[in-house]
Parts: structure tokens; sequence; C-alpha cells
């Protein structure tokens, strides 16, 4: 019974979907639905309930973002150093326990700092989640499963705000959302805490087991080993305990104790730098229009009440695209994917801005039908492109980080994408005050097209050079790295010929 018994929890430890990692989708669609089910309203809920401003709604609203945005760089550390189960669970309890703080706000003030408080738990809870996903799945699959990973995320965004407001115009009753909230975000809780994760997984590090005079590294890419109690680090070479074929025996002479130091680099990952860099461009481009496409469709396009359907078109293409391009993220075509995501969606941000722009310049386009073709058609292009762009980029930034700062890895993409996103609803309003919103839809089409260049002619080689996962495709021909059968010029037209099919359709 014994062997039985050890040979399915090695089958469950090499299966993609293995219970461990359900319960962390599960936990992670419980948590988005829990955010998403409230956003929507609680500018009404403001205004109708303390009477508050426009103005007034914006900056409370903003404070989550920002304390979310600050707690991310430090979670990804406290995961990275702490372990990472304890860390998820007081995360999620926190982020559970603030819905409460919205029964209890009696007043404008107290409301404004439970919502800025919130944010903190929020940041710190995406992060550890995440990364114990990753923990919990098998590393021959894992870049197929942050693809599917994201599919909580969308779902819970597609349904949460529909359910709110059902829910609301059934009932009036505020209140009632945020104890379905808290409900919720408890549920998450309990189901995260029937997660398992290995002890060496939680310390967020990679242990080596000591067989005999041997030492078996039990994760590629990692230098330190624990022996007898002690962590040692390879001084000399700096090379893993273990290589590709044999067990390594390393020299005790050339072990010394590994000091931990506390750098910039524990808080953001140098290492993948330019991936985050090139993701700030593509979060500037979707702050704008996440923020400003009511009021852009409602004064220049003539379109009421169509946000929400953009919205669930958008989410359609996003899960459409975790599902179509999880096959390539599985056979490690990282850079490829994220080509073919973010040349669909300038094609798509292109559309948004291009056919307003047509219309105006010849009035035989204007038609309700070509203003329905641009903007909805654009939804679903921008959700596909993200869809594919998205695990795409996690995975070549959790590619380049070591075991133990998947967390700080994790963090860096979330804080890359936060700050362009902030930095898109800043400029954005900017322009679209002096400008015009049609001139601050041309320039997220043009950024997007700068981070699309950035990566084709310097982000790509960037991450192939500094790669430390096996599972990548890629070789090293004569002393520069290229993508295997997917090279250059010939990703752009590819990626092309896919949009005008999706056209054609």
């Amino acid at each position: 019974m014994q062997i039985i018994s050890y040979l399915c929890s090695q089958m469950e430890k090499g299966r993609l979907w293995n219970r461990n990692y359900c319960k962390v989708m599960a936990a992670n669609f419980m948590l988005f639905f829990a955010f998403y089910v409230l956003t929507p309203l609680l500018p009404l809920y403001l205004s109708e309930h303390f009477g508050a401003t426009k103005d007034v709604i914006g900056l409370m609203l903003s404070g989550y973002t920002i304390t979310a945005l600050v707690a991310r760089p430090f979670s990804g550390f406290i995961v990275d150093s702490f372990p990472r189960k304890t860390v998820l669970m007081v995360s999620f309890g926190a982020f559970a326990i603030f819905f409460a703080g919205y029964l209890a706000a009696s007043t404008l003030l107290l409301f404004t700092l439970v919502r800025t408080l919130h944010g903190g738990p929020f940041g710190a809870l995406t992060v550890a989640n995440s990364t114990v996903a990753i923990d919990v799945l098998p590393s021959s699959r894992r870049t197929e499963g942050i693809g599917y990973y994201g599919l909580s995320n969308n779902l819970a965004m597609a349904l949460a705000p529909t359910i709110g407001i059902w829910l609301y115009q059934l009932t009036a009753s505020f209140e009632l959302l945020f104890w379905v909230a808290l409900a919720v975000a408890f549920l998450g809780w309990g189901i995260d805490a029937t997660v398992r994760v290995s002890r060496d997984e939680t310390r967020g590090m990679t242990r080596c087991e000591v067989r005999g005079t041997r030492y078996e590294n039990s994760a590629s890419g990692e230098t330190r080993c624990e022996v007898r109690g002690a962590r040692y680090e390879n001084s000399a070479s700096g090379e893993n305990c273990h290589d590709n074929e044999t067990n390594l025996v390393p020299r005790t002479s050339h072990l010394v104790p590994r000091k931990k130091k506390i750098s910039f680099d524990r808080f953001f990952l140098l290492r993948g730098w330019l991936l985050g860099a090139n993701m700030v461009a593509f979060g500037f481009c979707f702050g704008v229009l996440s923020n400003y496409l009511a009021i852009y469709g409602k004064e220049t396009l003539g379109i009421t009440g169509g946000t929400g359907t953009y919205f669930i078109l958008c989410s359609i293409g996003l899960m459409l695209s975790r599902l179509q391009g999880a096959r390539a993220l599985r056979r490690g075509r990282l850079t490829h994917n994220a080509a073919s995501g973010m040349v669909i969606s300038l094609v798509g941000y292109t559309l948004f801005i291009l056919m307003p722009t047509l219309q105006s310049v010849l009035p035989s386009l204007h038609s309700p039908l070509t203003t329905y073709i641009g903007y909805y058609g654009s939804a679903l292009l921008i959700g596909l492109g993200n869809g594919h762009m998205w695990p795409a980029f996690q995975n070549m930034t959790i590619s380049v980080a070591p075991n133990s700062q998947r967390g700080t890895a994790n963090s860096t993409i979330l804080v890359s994408w936060d700050v362009g996103m902030g930095l898109g609803i800043l400029l954005g309003g900017i322009i679209a005050e002096h400008l015009g919103y049609s001139v601050a839809f041309w320039t997220v089409a043009l950024v997007n097209a700068v981070g699309v260049a950035l990566f084709f002619v310097r982000t790509r080689r960037f991450f192939l050079e500094r790669n430390l996962n096996n599972d990548v495709r890629y070789v090293i021909i004569g002393g520069n790295t290229e993508i295997q059968r997917y090279r250059g010029t010939e990703d752009i037209i590819k990626t092309l010929c896919l949009c005008i099919s999706v056209f054609q359709l």
C-alpha cells in the first residue's frame, strides 16, 4: 500500500491539473471576484451614501492602487524570505477582513482610510498566490500552467461586475454586496488553507538532498545547498550542485556558508529590468483605454452603455487566447507568444482610433456599422493580444530569476504593469484635457508601437541571454541567441497573417 501511495503521489506531482494547482486557481478566482464585484458600484456608493464629488471619488479610489503598488516590491521580498504558505494565509486573511471595514465605516474619512489600506494586503496577496501557484506546478508544465492561471482572473473580471450590478438592481443594498465580497474572500482563504506546499517551496529556496557523499539539487538553476542543517554556496565557481547528467560531488573546500544580504535586487528583479520596462509601455496603453473608454465612446463615438459589452468582449478574447496559447507555452515558445500577442494588441489599439479618424476624413465611411466594427472589434483583438502577451512576459520574467526569487519576479512584472497603468491614467487625462481624446488614443497606439519595436530590437535578445529555464526553445548560432524556427521578421509576418485571418472571419 505504501508503494501504491508513493506512485500515486508521484503521478500527482507530474500533472498540470493537480489538486493543489486547482485549489490555488479557485482561490485566485475568489480573490478577484471579491474585488471586481464591488469595483463598478463603489463610485455610486460614495456618491449616494456620503455625497462625495467626482474628484473626491477619484482621489479616494486611487489610494487603493497606490498602496498596492507600494506593497508589491516588499511583498516579493517577504514571499522569498519567509514561508510562502504563511505569507499567503496572512495576506489573504487581511484582505478578507478589510471587507468588514467597509461595513463598519460610518464616515467618508474612515471609508477612505479602510479603502486605501486595503490595497496593501491585495498587493501582497496577488504576489503570494501566484508564486504558490508556480511552486505547486511541475517544472515541465510550469510555463503552460502560468498561462492557464490567468483564466481565473479573466473569468472573475467577466462575471463579478455583472453579478454585482444584478444584485444591486435586485435589492438596492450596498451592504449585501459588502457581505458577499466578505464571504467570497473568506471562502478563497479557506480553499488556500487546504493547499499543500512542500517545506522547500514555502521557504522560497532550493534545498539539496544528501545521499552518501553526493549532493543532488532538487531544482535547476540554483546554487544553494543545505548540508546537515547549514546552507552553503559554491563560492569558487558559482555552479549548481548537480549537472545535467550525473550528480556532482562538491568539494567542501569550495563551500562557504551563504550570507543573506538585503539589496535592491531583493525588491526589484534587476536581471529582468528590460522586461519590466517593456511591460510599462503596454500597461500605459491599457491604463488609458480602461479609464477613458466610456467618456470617449459617449462624447466622440456616440456609444452609450457599450462599456460593459466592450470589456466582456475583451475578457472573451483574453480567455480564448490563453486557451489557444497554452500549446505554444507548453513547447517553451515564450517569445513567439509574446510577439504574437503584442502585435495583435497593436492592431487592436490602432483599429480603435483609426476608424473614427477615417470617418472624420472620409464621410462616406461614417455609419453605425463601421463604428461598431472599430469599437467592438478592437476589444476582441486587444483581449486576444493581451492574453498571449501577459503570460509570456510573466514566464519570461520568472525564467530569468533563480528559484529563490520567484516572488520578486512576480512582483516585478506586476509593479511594471501598475506603473504603466498609473502613467496612462495620469498622462492620458492631461493629454485629453489639452489636446482631446483622439490625440490621447493616438498616443496609445504610438506607445504600443514603441513597445513592440523595443521587444523585437532588444528585449527578446535580452531575455534569451539571461534565460535560466531549460524548457525555453532557443539555439546559439555564431555567438548570437536566436529563437528556434521563429526569427526576426518571420515572427512579424506570421503574426500579421494571423491578424488578417481574424478580420476575414
